[in-house]
């Protein structure tokens, strides 16, 4: 997360509030080491556009189509940070779910931080998977980001039933407060609805001592994309790798290592 003297530069911001939708993923920010090799990436396999960010050359704001979908960091080797995409997710107090959360045996690695108009922190879960949250206004109203943005988030774990209490007593998941997310199982996975739309899913199988992080505990990010075979070919092009790929989805290795997956459906 980023900030500079009025709002943050990568954050959400501005529109939409989380005390009107919250639990539900509401952003999505990628730490890299290069700026320009990652917009250069990125254009050629997702053609997203960039904003400058108020707080300085190394933060960017994705835009698709004009609207606001990520935020882009360059501050991994800087910052000693680990090179990964991260989602957000919407609460009403920063501070209380993060504290849910270290009671329930999760991380604080930031925060949680003031970044006017709102509060934000970066925790990781029990098993290791890392993701933020927000309280405040959000940079752009939620069915708008929701519809240029990732199609929908999985968590990979290795107790999805585990997980789900976890993250539904952190973010209030199944609460009886209005706007709050819906937890159903379906398929052999816990999925997450908000306003009727699936907006995450979580699945068991990834090994916790595992050194590939695509197989340990992690938040992957979906992408919704015309055509998934350009998108690998457009990757592998600019510095990227597939680490799988079939006729719908593919999941994508950035030229700076952090993973990502493009996929025709809106929903799996």
């Amino acid at each position: 997360m980023q900030q500079h003297d009025t709002t943050p530069t990568t954050g959400p911001t501005d529109l939409a509030s989380t005390r009107t939708a919250f639990g539900t993923p509401c952003w999505v920010s990628l730490t890299s080491r290069d700026l320009r090799a990652t917009e250069a990436f990125y254009t050629a396999v997702l053609g997203w556009e960039w904003r400058k960010a108020k707080l300085g050359d190394h933060f960017r704001i994705a835009l698709a189509d004009g609207a606001p979908v990520a935020g882009i960091a360059a501050v991994a080797a800087m910052w000693h940070m680990a090179v990964a995409w991260t989602p957000y997710f919407a609460v009403r107090s920063a501070d209380e779910a993060a504290g849910r959360a270290q009671e329930r045996g999760g991380t604080a690695a930031v925060g949680p931080i003031s970044l006017p108009p709102g509060r934000a922190a970066l925790l990781a879960d029990r098993d290791g998977a890392t993701f933020g949250i927000w309280e405040g206004e959000l940079l752009t109203d939620w069915e708008t980001w929701r519809r240029a943005a990732p199609a929908f988030i999985r968590l990979h774990t290795r107790d999805a039933f585990d997980a789900a209490i976890f993250y539904g007593e952190v973010l209030q998941w199944a609460s009886a407060g209005p706007g709050c997310c819906e937890v159903t199982y379906e398929a052999e996975e816990v999925v997450l609805r908000s306003g009727g739309d699936v907006v995450a899913r979580i699945e068991s199988g990834a090994l916790g001592s595992a050194p590939d992080p695509t197989i340990r505990p992690h938040w992957q990010i979906h992408f919704a994309v015309a055509d998934v075979a350009a998108c690998a070919r457009a990757a592998e092009h600019h510095g990227g790798s597939v680490l799988r790929q079939d006729a719908g989805e593919a999941v994508l290795r950035d030229n700076d290592g952090a993973q990502f997956t493009v996929t025709t459906s809106r929903e799996p």
